[in-house]
């Protein structure tokens, strides 16, 4: 791992060698508290104007629980524990960071086009909400055709459920899902059924519950306020090696775990001034740690303002990441199935929108937004389709809601098999929502330790796959992903090979997307009623999927197999229709 970065924690050595160290500037003495059959008192010695402490141990043991004695009174577990065994509160755990032995040499990461991305939480993927569980199902992901699973955030937080972003041990793993070795299983299995990883972090979090960083040194700062909690201190005085800490805790996810890629959440509460800003940073030290172990590694950013900066080229005044989450395609497609326009959604409703989506990830790009009562976003350059996430369903958008309800319940199931269709077809990366594809009704409901237990047990999978509608959503899904992973057509990213039409004024969407001499017709019909195409070019067509078909559980087709120039296309209401076209050979 880089050593630019500077480490923390307690860093065991193959020969039971620990170097022991932690950021405490303004200490006047910081103390270990070693406990194993009696408590053992080792002085830590300051380095030279860092306001770094540390010490050098033999004889330690994985396992072994320490605490630090801040100027001899203040007893804390360390801010970079690796392990929490107990609570939040309580002394960390040292573990050994060799323990487990990949055997993924093979695996040298995932290309960004190549992403379907399916999002998980550990807790309630599995009744019994473990690493261990989720590994089970890793085959039925596969065979499903997911390229990677995405973990909502498994550090530790106080409690026993939580959906993670209030992690107050940003290098320990939550002791309720399972061990170290247990995730590296997990993503050791994973790089062998052909997935890649990607953990969600949030580096710009409050200061919650068992978070005693500030008794360390200062880690937040008054300058930003969030919710009237402090700022994470990312660009005021004595930041850099907060910016260190949170650095070096993304390489250790990606080098020592072999995590895929970090998807990086509410960026936008990352307040930074800097000439470099702290997402810069991070991705130059996430490339320069790909040169080093040949493996590929992705960020994925998630933000609140329609800002290009984030996945622009830092050659430009980028920051360079892989891609972002585009909130607004859902919200687009959402509000048009549904007819919501309630809160963030009355900026949305109308086709023009799901059009804009389509063409710009971005809705708003600079014009005047409703909800916000002020102009919103800017202007992409970029023409690389491969820099959004795109969904119909995700934990935000679905935990949000007051009830938690899923698309499924909140729509008919041709509305599902549409909304599936527009994601899928679309150019961009693709994102499920764990249960999404077979159709879950459980609610996925905001929960944390100080929330009604209830509500964590009802968001739990069902699995249910049985029902007819909820096998044939599970092949529609199937079929989707992979037409998506083998057409040529579906493959290509540049904006100038999709081209995406609204028919008159009707709630109906045709788009072309054209590789070589492959060239499908997607249509999209989002009226409740039946509605026609015409087929004007003289090329003729070949139906490939109608999500109205019987197999789909549908209610019968009426668009023709096969079509030739002016002949009309019939649409069931809420479905999705592709064509091929015959090419002619000059």
């Amino acid at each position: 791992m880089m050593t630019r970065y500077q480490q923390q924690g307690a860093l065991l050595k193959a020969n039971g060698e620990c170097v022991f160290r932690v950021w405490a500037p303004f200490r006047k003495s910081v103390t270990l508290l070693l406990l194993g059959g009696e408590e053992v008192a080792y002085p830590l010695t300051a380095e030279k104007d860092s306001g770094y402490w540390s010490t050098t141990l033999q004889g330690v043991t994985d396992g072994m629980h320490y605490y630090y004695l801040l100027d001899e009174h203040l007893q804390r577990p360390d801010p970079a524990s690796r392990r929490q065994e107990s609570t939040v509160h309580h002394a960390s755990c040292i573990t050994d960071p060799a323990s487990f032995t990949f055997t993924d040499q093979q695996w040298k990461g995932i290309s960004p086009e190549d992403l379907i991305i399916y999002e998980i939480h550990i807790g309630t993927f599995t009744p019994e909400g473990t690493f261990r569980a989720a590994r089970e199902r890793l085959p039925a992901l596969e065979a499903l055709g997911i390229t990677a699973i995405e973990l909502m955030p498994v550090c530790q937080f106080a409690g026993d459920m939580n959906w993670g972003y209030d992690g107050v041990y940003p290098f320990a793993l939550h002791n309720r899902y399972g061990t170290a070795d247990d995730f590296k299983a997990l993503i050791n299995t994973a790089h062998h059924l052909g997935m890649a990883v990607i953990l969600d972090v949030a580096f710009c979090g409050s200061n919650t519950e068992g978070n005693y960083q500030s008794d360390f040194g200062p880690y937040f700062t008054q300058k930003y306020t969030a919710k009237g909690a402090p700022g994470v201190n990312l660009d005021d005085a004595w930041c850099d090696p907060v910016r260190d800490f949170y650095i070096q805790n993304a390489l250790m996810w990606l080098d020592e775990f072999h995590i895929d890629g970090l998807r990086m959440d509410t960026l936008h509460g990352c307040q930074d001034n800097s000439a470099q800003h702290f997402v810069w940073e991070l991705s130059e030290a996430v490339g320069e740690l790909e040169q080093q172990t040949g493996n590929r590694k992705l960020l994925i950013a998630s933000t609140d303002l329609n800002d290009p900066r984030y996945t622009n080229p830092v050659s430009i005044g980028g920051y360079g990441c892989t891609a972002q989450w585009a909130d607004e395609f859902h919200h687009a497609l959402h509000s048009l199935l549904t007819g919501e326009t309630e809160g963030c959604y009355g900026d949305f409703g109308e086709l023009s929108h799901l059009v804009r989506a389509f063409t710009n990830a971005f809705v708003y790009t600079g014009q005047y937004s409703p909800f916000r009562r002020r102009k919103f976003g800017r202007q992409l350059v970029d023409s690389d389709a491969r820099h959004f996430v795109v969904f119909a369903q995700n934990h935000e958008q679905t935990g949000r809601r007051k009830k938690g309800e899923r698309l499924g319940t909140l729509v008919s199931f041709e509305a599902l098999k549409l909304a599936a269709s527009t994601v899928m077809l679309s150019p961009f990366i693709p994102l499920l929502f764990m249960g999404e594809e077979y159709g879950e009704t459980s609610p996925f409901l905001s929960f944390t330790a100080m929330s009604d237990a209830g509500a964590f047990r009802r968001s739990r999978l069902r699995w249910d796959i049985t029902t007819a509608p909820n096998a044939a959503l599970l092949a529609c899904y199937r079929f989707l992903i992979a037409f998506r992973k083998h057409r040529p057509a579906m493959r290509v990213t540049a904006k100038d090979a999709l081209e995406i039409h609204p028919v008159g004024q009707l709630p109906l969407l045709a788009i072309k997307r054209t590789s070589g001499q492959d060239t499908v017709l997607i249509l999209l019909n989002f009226d409740k009623g039946i509605q026609t195409y015409h087929h004007v070019a003289p090329t003729p067509l070949k139906k490939i999927f109608d999500s109205a078909h019987e197999m789909w559980n549908g209610p019968g087709v009426k668009a023709a197999d096969e079509i030739l120039e002016n002949e009309p296309i019939l649409l069931q209401p809420l479905s999705a229709v592709v064509y091929e076209m015959a090419h002619h050979e000059e």
